[in-house]
Parts: structure tokens; sequence; C-alpha cells
């Protein structure tokens, strides 16, 4: 019985957007199949070139260098000489300075026939791959991706219609430089920065634009102090943040008034054991330092959120590292992720910092028991004798929980442990205005044992 060759009946057009689908390596490999498959590669207009998909013929070629990626790259460059619709061109290579001039005369074509999209990534060999323009410009450029060994040494840049910027673990990317590429796209909307490269300035430390609205920030030094200093953020039309850093002693996060949604991981630098069962961090500093940073402005200049998320290492950052907590009043949905080793320290005053919540989002009940979890915990910390009678009934009658607003409460990752149940029971017992309560498990063992404990305690809805 024949086999049916229905995809060569296709019209050349839909051909051409299936080949684009593919890396470009693949792409090619159609064009033994006959003359009309070889004439297809015209008509692609996603191009992909990985040299990691390069087979040397021995380790040594590989690292010394080779022309087997730039002789391929070069021959599909020849079929699409006269192509004029390529909308975007992914390079991922090794740098050797036996090939760089070639990557240059691609890059460059590409951007000057109207590309759309560009994403560069470059592994490290025997060399960097230097960027040095005087001026580094695309008309149509919508997106652009830089990643790896490249170092940028440009005087001016202009992408008048550039939308989305990434600059991911960029080597030889500096803050002047990083600066420039702000500057030079007036109509950026999205912003990705990923930094665990530290050369100073750093890149993604200062970021101020007009006319961004979704910003990605992650730097990560965890042995660098001294480089966290200062973080400044001016942002007059950001609607979403999500930032990653450990902590800096002064924050300068200004303009944000159409923020929306934030999601927030900052990472202490040092660990809070100590602190865990003190009467008053502010003034008790055991054996060593205060804590470093100082995360104040920062929480302050976010007060116009309707949306929080915060990992186990943000709570703790807040309840260390900020003076006063703002009051948001917008703010609807509060999601927090636990840990066990981190504490819930921050969780009353937080939770009445939101007179407005409507819905509470947990991932993961247990954390570390600490003697400042207040009533929004249930768990049971160490006695100190230093504590007097007095004071724990007076916290005892002003219960986070009690004048809270929340209507929805979503738990996930719930084990079923007796700490989780006890704690599901407070909040159960504690919050009035409950409505609907939402549960996922974490695991498969048990779960008609552990849904008919809830079941108990509330009409509880599983997920």
């Amino acid at each position: 019985m024949r086999c049916r060759d229905s995809i060569s009946k296709l019209p050349d057009e839909i051909l051409g957007k299936i080949l684009s689908l593919v890396p470009t390596k693949v792409a090619a490999s159609t064009s033994v199949l006959s003359k009309r498959w070889r004439n297809l590669m015209v008509l692609v207009d996603n191009i992909c070139f990985d040299e990691s998909m390069v087979v040397y013929p021995d380790k040594e070629e590989e690292t010394r260098g080779s022309h087997l990626f730039s002789d391929f790259v070069e021959k599909q460059f020849s079929l699409l000489s006269d192509s004029h619709i390529i909308k975007k061109l992914s390079l991922s290579h090794t740098t050797r300075d036996c090939t760089n001039y070639e990557y240059y005369r691609w890059i460059w074509t590409l951007m000057e026939r109207g590309l759309l999209e560009l994403h560069l990534h470059a592994s490290r060999g025997n060399s960097y791959f230097f960027i040095e323009r005087e001026l580094l410009t695309s008309n149509t450029l919508v997106k652009l991706t830089l990643s790896g060994a490249y170092i940028l040494g440009v005087q001016h840049v202009f992408f008048p219609a550039l939308k989305s910027l990434s600059i991911l673990s960029v080597t030889g990317l500096d803050g002047p430089n990083f600066s420039g590429l702000i500057r030079g796209s007036p109509v950026l909307e999205e912003l990705y920065i990923l930094n665990d490269q530290l050369r100073l300035p750093c890149y993604g430390t200062i970021v101020q634009s007009a006319s961004i609205k979704r910003l990605v920030v992650f730097l990560d030094f965890p042995d660098a102090k001294d480089d966290h200093r200062v973080t400044y953020c001016g942002a007059p039309n950001l609607v979403y943040l999500d930032y990653s850093s450990y902590v800096f002693e002064y924050y300068q996060f200004v303009d944000l008034d159409t923020l929306v949604e934030a999601r927030l991981s900052i990472k202490l630098g040092e660990s809070t054991n100590r602190y865990d069962y003190s009467d008053d961090y502010d003034n008790d500093y055991g054996d060593g330092e205060p804590i470093f940073g100082d995360v104040t402005n920062l929480v302050a200049g976010i007060t116009s959120i309707t949306t929080l998320h915060l990992s186990p290492d943000s709570l703790e950052a807040f309840h260390f590292c900020c003076e006063s907590m703002p009051v948001f009043k917008n703010l609807l949905n509060l999601s927090i992720e636990s840990h066990e080793e981190k504490g819930w320290q921050v969780m009353p005053v937080l939770l009445k910092s939101c007179p407005n919540l409507h819905t509470l989002a947990i991932k993961g009940l247990v954390h570390r028991v600490t003697n400042k979890c207040g009533d929004a915990c249930a768990c049971s910390p160490k006695k100190n004798h230093k504590h007097k009678k007095m004071k724990i009934v007076n916290e005892e009658k002003l219960c986070c929980l009690e004048t809270c607003q929340v209507k929805v409460l979503k738990i996930s990752e719930y084990g079923g442990s007796f700490q989780e149940l006890k704690q599901m029971k407070h909040f159960l017992d504690k919050l009035q205005c409950l409505e609907t309560v939402k549960v996922g498990f974490n695991t498969n063992d048990n779960i008609d044992f552990l849904q008919a404990n809830l079941l108990a305690l509330f009409d509880i809805q599983f997920i």
C-alpha cells in the first residue's frame, strides 16, 4: 500500500510557514527531497541557527574553532539572498575570533532588511563577541534578546519600534551601556533583566523609563554586599513588576502610581535565627550587627498595587528591614509562599495594613516557628521568660485575622500534618468574613482522609 504525501500538496506559502517553525538546520535538510523543496527556503521568515546542533569531528576541533557552523550559516544566507521577508533571527553560537566578523555581517544585513525579532546568545569560547558601533539602530526591530558573552561599546542607540528587550547574563554590559539601550528605546514596553555577572557599575540596579509597562528583574550577587548600596526604579507607566535580588541598603522606587501587580523575592544575606525568640528586634541584636538592608522605600513605592506576591525570603525582609508598613488600601489579592526555614513574623502587621483584602493565597502552611508570628499563626513558640503576661493578653485582643476582610482563602501544597491542620482551623475560626476556601494537596496519599478532616471544619473546595 503506497503512502499518501499530503504535505507536498500544500501551497508553497503554507509549507514556508511550517519550515519557519522548525530549526533552520532541519528546514534546510528538506531541500534534498526535490527541487520544489529546495526553493521553499526563500519563503522561510523565521531562521534559527544553533551551533550546539553541529557535530564536530573531535573535541580539539570544537575547542580551537571550526568553520563548520559558519559555513552552514553562510550557505543558508546565500539561499535567502533574494528574500526580504525575514522576520525573526535566532543565533546561538560560541565566540571565536575567526568567525566574529561573519556574525556581524549576518546580523547587520538582516537588520537592514527590516528584521522584527533578534535573539542572540553567545557561549564563551576563546574570546568575547564585541558589539562596537558608533550607532546601533533599526527602524523595524520590535523584540531584542542579548544573552551570554557579549561586550557592548556603543556610543548611540536608537530603536524607535522596540517593544520588548531581554538582557540575560550579558558578560560585558555595564551600567552606562545598559542605560543607553533603555534611553534609545522610546516605546519600550517590556524589559527583562537577568544579571548574575558582577561588572561595575552593574546593569539592572538603575532602571528609568517612561514607557515600560512590564518589568522583570533578577539580580544575583550573593557575595557582594558592597554592591548592594543603592538601587533605583522610575517607571510612571509600569503595570507589572517582578523583582528578585538580595536586599539593598537603600531603595528609591518612584513614580509607580500605575503599578497593579508586584511579585517580590528579596533575600537577606544572613541568617535571622538569633532573633526567633528575642522580645524586641529593634533593640536586641544578639551578638552581631543589625541585619543589612532597608526595604522601607521599596514597600512605600508600591502601595498602589491590587495584587502582591511575596516569597518566603520577602516575608523575612519585610519584617527585619522595613521600618514602617504603609497601608495598601487598593490591595485585593495577597499571595505568599512559605518555607520551613523562614518565619511569618511580618504577617500580623501586613494583614492589618490591607484593609480591603479580598483573597489570601498561601503556598504551604509550614514555616519556622518564632515568637513574632502573633495571632496570624497557630504555632506554639518556645516560652520566653521576658514576656509579660499583660503583653500577651493585649496581643490576643488585637487579632489581625478577626479584623481581616478576606472572603476567599486559597491554600496550595497542603500536606495534612498536625501543624497544618491546626493552622487551617485557626484561619477558619478567626477569619470572620470568609466565604470560600479552596485547598490543593502536595501528596496523593490518603487524599480521602485529608479531605474528610478539612470538611469537618468548613465547606471546602478541593483543587
